[in-house]
């Protein structure tokens, strides 16, 4: 909503509000400091349960990845191979808006925008926050909707009734008694502020990340993705921490607060900055492109997820569902409202796959984009597609895949 606003008062609405002519770079500084918090945290992979639960947990993460992969492999396809036809002159990395801004968000399509402005596209910027804006909205109503329907169905397993929405979720006010903790003073304020101390563990690998990046890049001339960078040189910072034993004094809940709120004024100044004429430019070929990523994150979870996910698929699926069409927040908001208790173990997987998944994506983030501007795009979609054959392969070893558990039920209901 604010950046709703901040886009119809500033230049590119009705001009009442005149911004810093740096405004539209401030995305692109903050996404280093939000894939910092990530690396600062380090990778914490569960150790216990997962051969008694290989099966949960492989077919889950198969289907995850298949909506992964797909992303980031098929919109490049599409659009090489068939949006090109309308627009002879579209970018080769332009299928690339969808991963970036279903799979990955607001801060994923700065990070995106920032590497192919460095490349030569600056308009990508523009789109990427336009395609996150059109997936988180695409998440929340969408996923709204799909649970309305999954409750009629009865394909809900806790949640029978779509009215047992929690007031929090609402009105977006936490009640007295249900507030969590937001974290603890590791270190005296006497000898600095808490915040301040955390602030300061995150704008350290941030400047690093951001001086290496213009280094290599005047070094080199390659485009190196500063997140992905800031993103190494908090993973070096993690360690160096716990290898002097002062990890103790790092609370990762405000480490984790402090990268969704700079998530939060990220996604701000990217809307804020859109210009509309370069959306409405290439409203044809974006349009498309829109619908193709939108059918496809519906089909995953609608036609796989009940195919491949036995245990709790709806409120399993609805949880990728979530975020694969903007961020992680979505997706467990979706998934309290049809599992309020986490009775599914949902989350207890994703901390599981989730560590895994990250490596890959960044690396995908910094090599496809790159791969695809100097026109080798069908290399770099290539390792994808293996990918993607591998995890649709797996669940039939396995025997992962099986009929929709209600394919029964569904119908006796139509007789």
């Amino acid at each position: 909503m604010a950046g709703f606003i901040g886009l119809a008062l500033g230049q590119n609405g009705f001009g009442l509000i005149t911004y810093s002519s740096q405004f539209g770079s401030y995305s692109g500084l903050l996404i280093i400091a939000v894939f910092v918090s990530i690396g600062l945290r380090g990778f914490n992979f569960s150790k216990g349960g997962v051969k008694s639960n290989f099966d949960r947990i492989g077919s889950y993460y198969c289907f995850r990845n298949i909506g992964w992969a797909f992303q980031y492999a098929m919109p490049i396809i599409f659009s090489m191979l068939v949006l090109r036809v309308i627009v002879p002159e579209l970018n080769p990395a332009f299928g690339m808006l969808i991963p970036a801004g279903f799979q990955g968000g607001h801060g994923t399509a700065a990070a995106l925008g920032a590497t192919l402005g460095n490349l030569g596209w600056e308009d990508a910027t523009d789109l990427a926050m336009t395609s996150a804006t059109v997936g988180i909205l695409t998440g929340i109503f969408g996923g709204i909707a799909l649970i309305k329907i999954g409750t009629t169905k009865n394909y809900t397993k806790f949640v029978k009734d779509f009215s047992q929405l929690p007031d929090d979720m609402r009105t977006g006010l936490m009640e007295e008694g249900h507030r969590p903790v937001l974290g603890e003073e590791t270190v005296s304020p006497m000898a600095i502020d808490p915040l301040a101390w955390h602030l300061m563990l995150i704008l350290i690998p941030t400047g690093i990340g951001y001086l290496l990046t213009n280094a290599i890049q005047n070094a080199t001339g390659l485009g190196v993705p500063s997140f992905s960078v800031g993103f190494l040189v908090a993973i070096v910072f993690h360690f160096l921490l716990k290898g002097i034993k002062a990890d103790k004094y790092v609370d990762n809940r405000i480490i984790s607060r402090m990268g969704s709120c700079a998530t939060d004024f990220l996604v701000f100044f990217g809307v804020a900055s859109i210009k509309i004429p370069v959306v409405i430019q290439y409203a044809v070929p974006f349009g498309l492109l829109m619908v193709f990523g939108i059918i496809w994150v519906v089909f995953h979870f609608t036609v796989l997820a009940p195919r491949l996910l036995k245990q709790e698929w709806f409120e399993r699926g609805i949880y990728v569902y979530g975020y694969s069409t903007g961020v992680t927040a979505i997706g467990m908001a979706l998934l309290r409202i049809v599992d309020p208790e986490n009775k599914s173990c949902t989350l207890d997987d994703a901390a599981i796959v989730t560590p895994i998944e990250s490596i890959i994506e960044i690396f995908a983030l910094a090599a496809v984009p790159v791969a695809c501007v100097q026109g080798n795009w069908m290399i770099g979609v290539a390792p994808i597609l293996i990918y993607l054959a591998a995890l649709i392969i797996v669940p039939f070893v396995f025997k992962w895949w099986h009929q929709h558990p209600h394919a029964v039920w569904d119908e006796s209901q139509e007789g």
